[in-house]
Protein backbone atom coordinates (compact mmCIF):
# COMPACT_ATOMS: atom_id res chain seq x y z
CA UNK A 1 0.00 0.00 0.00
CA UNK A 2 1.57 3.48 -0.50
CA UNK A 3 2.04 5.45 2.47
CA UNK A 4 -0.21 8.40 1.43
CA UNK A 5 -3.32 6.03 0.38
CA UNK A 6 -5.99 6.04 2.96
CA UNK A 7 -6.32 3.15 4.78
CA UNK A 8 -8.98 0.74 4.11
CA UNK A 9 -10.03 0.15 7.73
CA UNK A 10 -12.97 1.86 9.92
CA UNK A 11 -12.88 -0.41 12.85
CA UNK A 12 -10.30 -3.02 14.68
CA UNK A 13 -11.57 -4.86 18.27
CA UNK A 14 -7.83 -5.17 19.50
CA UNK A 15 -8.57 -8.15 22.42
CA UNK A 16 -5.59 -9.46 24.68
CA UNK A 17 -5.49 -11.27 27.63
CA UNK A 18 -2.26 -9.98 29.32
CA UNK A 19 -2.36 -7.59 32.26
CA UNK A 20 -1.13 -4.75 30.11
CA UNK A 21 2.10 -3.46 31.00
CA UNK A 22 5.30 -3.30 30.58
CA UNK A 23 6.39 -4.68 26.91
CA UNK A 24 3.29 -6.43 26.19
CA UNK A 25 1.80 -2.63 27.17
CA UNK A 26 4.50 -1.17 24.95
CA UNK A 27 3.22 -3.28 22.05
CA UNK A 28 -0.58 -2.97 22.13
CA UNK A 29 -0.60 0.78 22.44
CA UNK A 30 2.41 0.93 19.65
CA UNK A 31 0.33 -0.87 17.53
CA UNK A 32 -3.45 1.02 18.68
CA UNK A 33 -2.22 4.02 18.61
CA UNK A 34 -0.67 3.83 14.94
CA UNK A 35 -3.70 2.42 13.67
CA UNK A 36 -5.36 5.64 15.49
CA UNK A 37 -3.23 7.84 13.53
CA UNK A 38 -4.50 6.73 10.16
CA UNK A 39 -8.15 7.06 11.34
CA UNK A 40 -8.73 3.70 11.98
CA UNK A 41 -11.02 3.23 15.12
CA UNK A 42 -9.94 0.72 17.72
CA UNK A 43 -11.30 -0.25 20.67
CA UNK A 44 -9.90 -3.09 23.65
CA UNK A 45 -10.92 -5.64 25.53
CA UNK A 46 -8.77 -7.14 28.04
CA UNK A 47 -8.93 -8.90 31.04
CA UNK A 48 -10.83 -6.60 33.61
CA UNK A 49 -8.06 -3.75 34.95
CA UNK A 50 -5.58 -4.74 32.78
CA UNK A 51 -6.00 -1.83 30.26
CA UNK A 52 -2.85 -0.96 28.55
CA UNK A 53 -3.30 3.21 29.05
CA UNK A 54 -4.70 2.42 32.69
CA UNK A 55 -1.59 0.55 33.85
CA UNK A 56 1.33 2.34 35.87
CA UNK A 57 3.90 3.09 32.82
CA UNK A 58 6.75 1.79 34.60
CA UNK A 59 9.93 -0.14 34.43
CA UNK A 60 8.91 -2.51 36.51
CA UNK A 61 7.63 -5.67 34.32
CA UNK A 62 7.76 -7.99 37.56
CA UNK A 63 4.72 -6.33 38.89
CA UNK A 64 1.25 -6.63 38.74
CA UNK A 65 -0.87 -3.28 39.26
CA UNK A 66 -3.74 -5.56 40.32
CA UNK A 67 -3.45 -7.92 43.53
CA UNK A 68 -5.72 -10.17 42.07
CA UNK A 69 -3.64 -10.73 39.10
CA UNK A 70 -0.60 -11.58 41.54
CA UNK A 71 -2.77 -13.95 43.50
CA UNK A 72 -3.86 -15.93 39.83
CA UNK A 73 -0.15 -16.21 39.14
CA UNK A 74 1.07 -17.44 42.02
CA UNK A 75 -1.88 -20.41 42.37
CA UNK A 76 -0.43 -24.21 41.77
CA UNK A 77 0.34 -24.66 37.62
CA UNK A 78 -2.62 -27.15 37.31
CA UNK A 79 -5.39 -24.32 39.01
CA UNK A 80 -3.61 -21.31 36.93
CA UNK A 81 -3.89 -23.16 33.21
CA UNK A 82 -7.48 -24.72 34.24
CA UNK A 83 -7.90 -20.95 35.05
CA UNK A 84 -6.71 -19.62 31.37
CA UNK A 85 -9.40 -22.59 29.93
CA UNK A 86 -12.39 -21.08 31.80
CA UNK A 87 -11.42 -17.59 30.68
CA UNK A 88 -12.62 -18.41 27.25
CA UNK A 89 -15.90 -18.41 28.50
CA UNK A 90 -15.54 -14.97 29.79
CA UNK A 91 -13.90 -13.55 27.14
CA UNK A 92 -16.75 -14.93 24.59
CA UNK A 93 -19.40 -13.20 26.35
CA UNK A 94 -17.85 -10.18 26.04
CA UNK A 95 -16.62 -10.37 22.77
CA UNK A 96 -20.11 -11.31 21.58
CA UNK A 97 -21.40 -8.74 23.18
CA UNK A 98 -19.27 -6.01 22.06
CA UNK A 99 -19.80 -7.44 18.72
CA UNK A 100 -23.70 -7.13 19.11
CA UNK A 101 -23.06 -3.45 19.66
CA UNK A 102 -20.69 -2.49 16.36
CA UNK A 103 -21.53 -4.35 13.28
CA UNK A 104 -18.86 -1.68 11.71
CA UNK A 105 -15.68 -3.91 12.84
CA UNK A 106 -13.32 -4.92 10.27
CA UNK A 107 -12.09 -7.38 11.89
CA UNK A 108 -10.14 -8.74 15.84
CA UNK A 109 -6.85 -8.38 15.83
CA UNK A 110 -6.06 -10.67 19.23
CA UNK A 111 -2.57 -10.71 20.86
CA UNK A 112 -2.73 -14.80 21.56
CA UNK A 113 -2.27 -16.49 24.99
CA UNK A 114 -2.33 -20.06 25.46
CA UNK A 115 -5.43 -22.24 25.53
CA UNK A 116 -7.45 -18.79 23.85
CA UNK A 117 -9.55 -20.30 21.76
CA UNK A 118 -12.85 -18.80 21.88
CA UNK A 119 -12.34 -15.23 19.74
CA UNK A 120 -11.69 -17.65 16.97
CA UNK A 121 -14.33 -19.60 17.39
CA UNK A 122 -16.99 -16.51 17.58
CA UNK A 123 -14.90 -15.23 14.27
CA UNK A 124 -15.76 -18.63 12.48
CA UNK A 125 -19.65 -18.60 13.64
CA UNK A 126 -19.89 -14.69 12.70
CA UNK A 127 -18.07 -14.77 9.47
CA UNK A 128 -15.30 -11.88 10.88
CA UNK A 129 -11.97 -12.19 10.29
CA UNK A 130 -9.65 -13.21 13.53
CA UNK A 131 -6.06 -12.06 12.81
CA UNK A 132 -3.73 -13.70 15.74
CA UNK A 133 -0.24 -11.55 16.61
CA UNK A 134 1.50 -14.63 17.93
CA UNK A 135 4.22 -13.33 20.27
CA UNK A 136 4.02 -16.77 22.89
CA UNK A 137 3.39 -21.09 21.90
CA UNK A 138 2.89 -23.91 23.76
CA UNK A 139 5.45 -25.13 21.11
CA UNK A 140 8.00 -23.12 23.12
CA UNK A 141 10.42 -23.07 26.42
CA UNK A 142 8.81 -21.28 28.93
CA UNK A 143 9.99 -20.03 32.10
CA UNK A 144 6.98 -21.45 34.05
CA UNK A 145 6.37 -25.26 32.29
CA UNK A 146 3.12 -26.24 31.19
CA UNK A 147 1.19 -28.88 33.18
CA UNK A 148 -1.78 -29.15 30.44
CA UNK A 149 1.06 -29.41 27.32
CA UNK A 150 -0.91 -31.64 25.16
CA UNK A 151 -4.21 -30.10 25.71
CA UNK A 152 -2.42 -26.32 25.03
CA UNK A 153 -0.78 -28.10 22.04
CA UNK A 154 -4.24 -28.51 20.35
CA UNK A 155 -6.10 -25.99 21.42
CA UNK A 156 -2.99 -23.84 20.01
CA UNK A 157 -3.16 -26.04 16.58
CA UNK A 158 -7.04 -25.12 15.90
CA UNK A 159 -6.36 -21.27 16.85
CA UNK A 160 -3.28 -21.10 14.70
CA UNK A 161 -5.21 -23.33 11.90
CA UNK A 162 -8.47 -21.37 11.71
CA UNK A 163 -7.97 -18.01 12.37
CA UNK A 164 -7.90 -15.71 9.39
CA UNK A 165 -4.74 -14.43 9.63
CA UNK A 166 -1.14 -15.08 11.37
CA UNK A 167 1.52 -12.38 12.92
CA UNK A 168 4.50 -13.86 13.63
CA UNK A 169 7.24 -11.44 15.39
CA UNK A 170 10.28 -13.20 13.73
CA UNK A 171 10.96 -15.36 11.13
CA UNK A 172 12.96 -17.57 13.23
CA UNK A 173 9.31 -18.11 15.47
CA UNK A 174 6.87 -18.66 12.53
CA UNK A 175 9.44 -21.28 11.32
CA UNK A 176 9.33 -22.90 14.16
CA UNK A 177 5.85 -23.24 15.00
CA UNK A 178 5.37 -24.36 11.58
CA UNK A 179 7.59 -27.09 12.09
CA UNK A 180 5.67 -27.98 15.36
CA UNK A 181 1.95 -27.45 14.02
CA UNK A 182 2.17 -28.34 10.40
CA UNK A 183 -0.26 -26.01 8.11
CA UNK A 184 -0.95 -22.69 9.36
CA UNK A 185 -3.47 -20.06 8.47
CA UNK A 186 -1.65 -17.18 6.16
CA UNK A 187 0.75 -15.42 7.96
CA UNK A 188 3.34 -12.63 8.02
CA UNK A 189 6.22 -11.46 9.90
CA UNK A 190 6.18 -8.40 11.50
CA UNK A 191 8.94 -7.39 13.84
CA UNK A 192 8.23 -5.20 16.88
CA UNK A 193 9.34 -1.68 16.37
CA UNK A 194 9.54 1.96 17.86
CA UNK A 195 8.77 5.66 16.63
CA UNK A 196 11.21 8.15 16.03
CA UNK A 197 9.26 11.02 17.37
CA UNK A 198 9.26 9.07 21.03
CA UNK A 199 12.77 8.58 21.20
CA UNK A 200 14.50 11.76 20.12
CA UNK A 201 16.01 14.15 22.30
CA UNK A 202 18.16 17.44 22.14
CA UNK A 203 21.94 17.92 22.85
CA UNK A 204 20.67 19.74 26.51
CA UNK A 205 18.09 16.77 27.47
CA UNK A 206 21.63 14.71 26.79
CA UNK A 207 23.78 16.96 28.56
CA UNK A 208 21.64 17.37 31.45
CA UNK A 209 20.66 13.50 31.95
CA UNK A 210 24.46 13.22 32.32
CA UNK A 211 25.03 15.35 34.41
CA UNK A 212 22.24 14.03 37.03
CA UNK A 213 24.12 10.80 36.65
CA UNK A 214 27.23 11.66 36.86
CA UNK A 215 28.18 10.04 33.40
CA UNK A 216 30.21 13.34 32.20
CA UNK A 217 33.30 12.45 30.54
CA UNK A 218 32.75 9.16 30.08
CA UNK A 219 31.31 6.12 27.47
CA UNK A 220 28.04 5.12 28.83
CA UNK A 221 27.25 1.94 28.24
CA UNK A 222 23.58 1.48 29.05
CA UNK A 223 21.02 -1.41 29.41
CA UNK A 224 17.19 -0.85 29.61
CA UNK A 225 15.14 -3.84 30.76
CA UNK A 226 14.11 -6.14 34.01
CA UNK A 227 16.41 -7.53 36.15
CA UNK A 228 15.35 -11.46 35.31
CA UNK A 229 17.23 -14.34 34.88
CA UNK A 230 16.52 -14.54 30.98
CA UNK A 231 17.74 -11.06 30.21
CA UNK A 232 21.14 -12.09 32.10
CA UNK A 233 22.41 -8.31 33.22
CA UNK A 234 23.32 -9.71 35.96
CA UNK A 235 25.52 -12.39 34.99
CA UNK A 236 26.85 -9.02 32.87
CA UNK A 237 27.61 -7.14 35.21
CA UNK A 238 29.53 -9.73 37.59
CA UNK A 239 31.65 -10.65 34.11
CA UNK A 240 32.70 -7.12 33.29
CA UNK A 241 33.62 -6.61 37.32
CA UNK A 242 36.93 -7.23 36.88
CA UNK A 243 37.23 -5.49 34.14
CA UNK A 244 36.24 -2.24 34.53
CA UNK A 245 39.22 -1.25 35.80
CA UNK A 246 40.81 -1.63 32.87
CA UNK A 247 38.52 0.84 30.77
CA UNK A 248 38.49 3.88 33.33
CA UNK A 249 36.73 5.59 30.36
CA UNK A 250 33.70 3.73 30.64
CA UNK A 251 30.53 3.63 32.79
CA UNK A 252 27.83 1.18 32.47
CA UNK A 253 23.80 3.22 33.06
CA UNK A 254 21.43 0.26 34.01
CA UNK A 255 17.67 1.17 34.15
CA UNK A 256 14.96 -0.86 35.09
CA UNK A 257 14.04 -3.43 38.11
CA UNK A 258 13.56 -7.06 38.81
CA UNK A 259 13.83 -10.43 40.76
CA UNK A 260 17.83 -10.06 40.45
CA UNK A 261 18.46 -6.26 40.69
CA UNK A 262 19.35 -6.19 44.59
CA UNK A 263 21.77 -8.61 44.07
CA UNK A 264 23.32 -7.19 41.26
CA UNK A 265 22.80 -3.92 44.04
CA UNK A 266 24.28 -5.36 46.89
CA UNK A 267 27.17 -6.47 44.09
CA UNK A 268 27.93 -3.37 42.86
CA UNK A 269 28.26 -1.76 46.21
CA UNK A 270 29.82 -4.39 47.98
CA UNK A 271 32.68 -4.28 44.87
CA UNK A 272 32.76 -0.09 44.97
CA UNK A 273 31.47 0.36 41.62
CA UNK A 274 28.39 2.45 42.45
CA UNK A 275 30.20 5.55 40.72
CA UNK A 276 30.79 2.80 37.64
CA UNK A 277 27.89 1.01 37.53
CA UNK A 278 24.91 3.39 37.92
CA UNK A 279 21.59 1.80 38.48
CA UNK A 280 18.65 4.00 38.04
CA UNK A 281 15.76 1.05 39.79
CA UNK A 282 12.33 1.51 38.66
CA UNK A 283 11.44 4.31 36.61
CA UNK A 284 8.61 5.78 34.74
CA UNK A 285 8.30 4.45 31.05
CA UNK A 286 8.35 8.63 30.59
CA UNK A 287 11.92 9.03 31.88
CA UNK A 288 13.24 6.32 29.60
CA UNK A 289 13.94 8.57 26.22
CA UNK A 290 15.67 10.64 28.78
CA UNK A 291 18.12 8.14 29.87
CA UNK A 292 18.77 6.80 26.71
CA UNK A 293 19.80 10.14 25.79
CA UNK A 294 22.53 9.99 28.27
CA UNK A 295 23.91 6.45 26.61
CA UNK A 296 26.41 5.98 23.73
CA UNK A 297 26.24 2.56 22.99
CA UNK A 298 23.41 -0.21 24.60
CA UNK A 299 24.15 -3.66 25.70
CA UNK A 300 21.57 -6.73 25.35
CA UNK A 301 23.22 -9.11 27.43
CA UNK A 302 20.47 -12.69 26.32
CA UNK A 303 17.38 -12.53 24.54
CA UNK A 304 14.40 -14.68 23.72
CA UNK A 305 16.01 -17.31 20.90
CA UNK A 306 12.38 -16.95 18.88
CA UNK A 307 11.41 -13.01 19.90
CA UNK A 308 11.60 -9.52 19.01
CA UNK A 309 13.06 -7.30 21.53
CA UNK A 310 11.21 -4.57 22.01
CA UNK A 311 14.22 -2.81 23.66
CA UNK A 312 16.16 -3.44 20.30
CA UNK A 313 14.32 -1.11 18.38
CA UNK A 314 14.39 1.21 21.24
CA UNK A 315 17.96 1.54 21.29
CA UNK A 316 17.57 1.95 17.55
CA UNK A 317 15.54 5.13 17.21
CA UNK A 318 17.47 6.83 19.99
CA UNK A 319 20.61 6.50 17.99
CA UNK A 320 22.05 4.44 20.65
CA UNK A 321 23.95 1.30 18.31
CA UNK A 322 23.03 -1.73 20.32
CA UNK A 323 25.23 -4.43 20.99
CA UNK A 324 23.01 -7.96 21.00
CA UNK A 325 23.35 -11.89 20.75
CA UNK A 326 23.92 -13.63 17.59
CA UNK A 327 20.17 -15.00 18.05
CA UNK A 328 18.55 -15.62 14.35
CA UNK A 329 15.35 -12.96 14.99
CA UNK A 330 17.84 -10.29 15.70
CA UNK A 331 20.33 -10.60 13.01
CA UNK A 332 17.02 -10.55 10.82
CA UNK A 333 16.87 -6.88 11.70
CA UNK A 334 20.36 -6.08 12.71
CA UNK A 335 22.97 -5.60 10.27
CA UNK A 336 26.45 -6.15 11.98
CA UNK A 337 28.97 -3.31 11.64
CA UNK A 338 26.39 -1.22 10.69
CA UNK A 339 23.36 -0.50 12.27
CA UNK A 340 24.95 -2.27 15.89
CA UNK A 341 27.45 -5.39 16.64
CA UNK A 342 26.77 -8.76 17.82
CA UNK A 343 28.39 -11.71 19.47
CA UNK A 344 27.91 -15.24 19.96
CA UNK A 345 24.56 -15.91 22.19
CA UNK A 346 24.64 -17.16 25.49
CA UNK A 347 28.60 -16.50 25.49
CA UNK A 348 29.16 -13.49 28.86
CA UNK A 349 32.20 -13.26 28.06
CA UNK A 350 31.88 -12.54 24.42
CA UNK A 351 29.58 -9.53 25.67
CA UNK A 352 31.83 -7.99 27.64
CA UNK A 353 34.57 -8.06 25.19
CA UNK A 354 32.52 -6.61 22.42
CA UNK A 355 31.37 -4.10 24.82
CA UNK A 356 34.90 -2.74 25.98
CA UNK A 357 36.01 -3.17 22.62
CA UNK A 358 33.49 -1.00 20.76
CA UNK A 359 33.73 1.76 23.81
CA UNK A 360 37.04 2.87 22.80
CA UNK A 361 35.82 4.53 19.61
CA UNK A 362 33.19 7.20 20.18
CA UNK A 363 33.26 8.13 16.46
CA UNK A 364 31.93 4.89 15.34
CA UNK A 365 29.60 4.68 18.09
CA UNK A 366 28.07 7.72 16.41
CA UNK A 367 28.16 6.65 13.06
CA UNK A 368 26.61 2.97 13.98
CA UNK A 369 23.75 4.58 15.88
CA UNK A 370 22.92 7.51 13.53
CA UNK A 371 22.79 4.36 10.96
CA UNK A 372 20.21 2.78 13.49
CA UNK A 373 17.98 5.75 14.00
CA UNK A 374 17.93 5.99 9.61
CA UNK A 375 17.01 2.38 9.60
CA UNK A 376 13.97 2.58 12.38
CA UNK A 377 12.54 5.76 10.86
CA UNK A 378 12.42 4.05 7.25
CA UNK A 379 11.24 0.60 8.43
CA UNK A 380 10.61 0.01 11.97
CA UNK A 381 8.14 2.58 13.14
CA UNK A 382 4.69 1.64 14.33
CA UNK A 383 3.08 2.78 11.14
CA UNK A 384 5.30 0.52 8.96
CA UNK A 385 3.22 -2.57 11.27
CA UNK A 386 -0.07 -1.32 10.74
CA UNK A 387 0.59 -0.10 7.11
CA UNK A 388 1.59 -4.05 6.64
CA UNK A 389 -1.21 -5.80 8.75
CA UNK A 390 -3.48 -3.28 6.67
CA UNK A 391 -2.31 -5.29 3.47
CA UNK A 392 -2.40 -8.44 5.28
CA UNK A 393 -6.04 -8.00 6.00
CA UNK A 394 -6.82 -6.94 2.39
CA UNK A 395 -4.49 -9.96 0.66
CA UNK A 396 -7.10 -11.91 2.86
CA UNK A 397 -10.06 -10.38 1.89
CA UNK A 398 -9.72 -10.45 -1.47
CA UNK A 399 -10.10 -14.29 -2.32
CA UNK A 400 -13.62 -13.66 -0.62
CA UNK A 401 -14.24 -10.85 -2.49
CA UNK A 402 -13.34 -12.34 -5.84
CA UNK A 403 -15.40 -15.59 -4.54
CA UNK A 404 -18.85 -13.65 -4.23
Amino acid sequence: MPQDSPMPLKRVLYHHRTQGKAVEGVHIRGVSDALRAEGVAVDIISVPGADPYASPKAMSPTRSSKSWMRALTRLPEPLFELAEIAYNAIAGWRVLAYLRRNADVDFIYERYSLFMISTVLLGRMRGLPVILEVNDSAAVHRVRPLFFHRVAMAMERYAFRKATGLVFVSAAFRNRIQQAHGTLAPAIVTHNAANIDKFSFTEQQRSDARAHWGLEGHVVCGYLGAFVPWHAIDKFVYEIADRLEQAPHLKLLLVGDGATYPEVKAFVEKRGLSDRVILTGRVSHDAVPGLLAAMDMAILPSAGDYTSPVKLFEFMACAVPPIAPDFEPIREVLVEGSTGWMFRAEDTAAAVQAVLQRSTDADELRRIGQAARAYVAAERQWRNNVLQLSDFYTGLRQPATAAA
